[in-house]
């Protein structure tokens, strides 16, 4: 079996590392609504830094023409910028900036117009960047494909050109949030951990087929440690050269940087490092119970990921597995006089049990996915794009009736 050049741990599992960022690259993609407004000095700014200026621009590019705003559209191109459009029946279509800005009218300035804009990647290199962009729009059965050229003028981060493409696409901008541990080592010791690419790329590529929007955050941001990579798997080898995943394991968010209302679901990932940091993080467990009980959200975990749930409370004090059907991998698969395992801070089935949860265990080499409500678990990493099945059954169970309880108020 070929792994990526990892660090040994256990029985064949390796640990790889992403390359560490600064707190100030924690964010990777955002929401149009998050956009700055002002214009901003790049002059003189480390490589993080010009990191979260080149992003700058590019959110006052994907704000303003979500939001009709002209001035911030300016602020983020050149006067002289070239834009390459798409037009069918058009091989190249040339676009002048100021008509561009133009199409983006004054009178409905500040309302929505139905464009979903998201940050895929960026690359800088001295004074040049270039980045892509996805722009969605709901229904419409396709997604553009900007891709940028930037470059600093006189101390600050401009568009100097930018082609689109215009590609089939069954995504519809709903989103859900991967929930992962960026802790590099078992508790205090050497030990290298790491979350589950198995289980991050399974379950992605499920709901990135059902047309959902992927982010990721951790407790503290930034690039995320990821275990049992496989590159003789052809999935995970997919996947580890995919760009767009890999700058969003890098570039994680906070629970800070985000707004409960943009999100179906949450997905805590397992993996060797899950019990560490997520559980007791309350930014992360206050996101995670508004999205659930303020915006009827979906809530899933796989494998050791469900130690993300044991510290849960809803509004009413009640811990959230309370008399609920859960699943997870148990201490009785765990072995237990291995060096890791003296560092675990808790045992997962023991936890659930004493928090009045029903924890439930299926055959230790097969899939094996419980649905409880609202409440989506799994057993191990053959169980997570199961899942993310269920979940995407119940985010479709709750449009449906929300869609009948409207014709029937009509």
């Amino acid at each position: 079996m070929r792994y990526l050049s990892c660090w040994p741990l256990l029985l064949g599992i390796f640990v790889c590392h992403v390359a560490a960022v600064s707190a100030a690259t924690q964010s990777q993609k955002t929401t149009v609504l998050n956009a700055p407004t002002a214009a901003v000095n790049h002059q003189d700014l480390s490589d993080a830094d010009n990191y979260q200026a080149v992003r700058h621009t590019l959110e006052l590019y994907l704000n303003g023409t979500s939001y009709n705003q002209q001035g911030e559209i300016k602020q983020a191109f050149h006067p002289q910028a070239e834009l390459f459009l798409a037009k069918e029946g058009q091989a190249i279509w040339q676009v002048p900036v100021a008509d561009y800005i133009s199409w983006f009218k004054p009178a409905k300035a500040g309302q929505f117009n139905g464009r979903i804009g998201e940050i895929l990647s960026i690359d800088i290199e001295g004074e040049l960047a270039t980045a892509k962009a996805e722009i969605l729009q709901k229904g419409a059965g396709h997604r553009y494909v900007d891709m940028f050229l930037l470059k600093r003028i006189d101390g600050r981060w401009q568009i100097i050109s930018k082609a689109a493409v215009r590609q089939p696409s069954v995504q519809h901008g709903q989103r859900v949030l991967f929930i992962l541990s960026d802790a590099h080592f078992h508790g205090q010791s050497n030990l290298p951990a790491g979350a589950s690419f198995s289980e991050i790329v399974k379950a992605y590529r499920t709901f990135k087929q059902a047309g959902f929007t992927v982010d990721f955050i951790t407790p503290k941001g930034g690039a995320v440690p990821l275990a049992y990579i496989d590159t003789s798997d052809p999935l995970h080898k997919e996947y580890l050269y995919q760009q767009d995943l890999m700058q969003a394991l890098k570039y994680s968010k906070t629970a800070a940087q985000l707004q409960a209302s943009d999100y179906k679901a949450v997905h805590y990932v397992g993996g060797s490092n899950a019990v560490y940091g997520v559980p007791e993080d309350p930014a992360i467990a206050q996101l995670v119970m508004d999205i659930y009980q303020q915006h009827q959200g979906i809530i899933s975990a796989v494998c050791h990921g469900t130690a993300g749930l044991v510290q849960l409370k809803t509004k009413d004090g009640k811990y959230l597995v309370s008399g609920k059907q859960v699943t997870g991998y148990p201490e009785d698969f765990e072995q237990q006089d291995a060096p890791y395992f003296q560092h675990f801070p808790l045992l997962l089935k023991k936890t659930i049990t004493e928090r009045g949860g029903i924890f439930k265990v299926g055959k230790r080499s097969e899939a094996f996915v419980l649905v409880d409500g609202a409440l989506v678990t799994g057993q191990n990493h053959l169980s997570s794009e199961g899942v993310a099945k269920e979940v995407i059954k119940l985010i479709e169970q709750k449009k449906q009736s929300q869609a009948a309880t409207l014709a029937g108020a009509n």
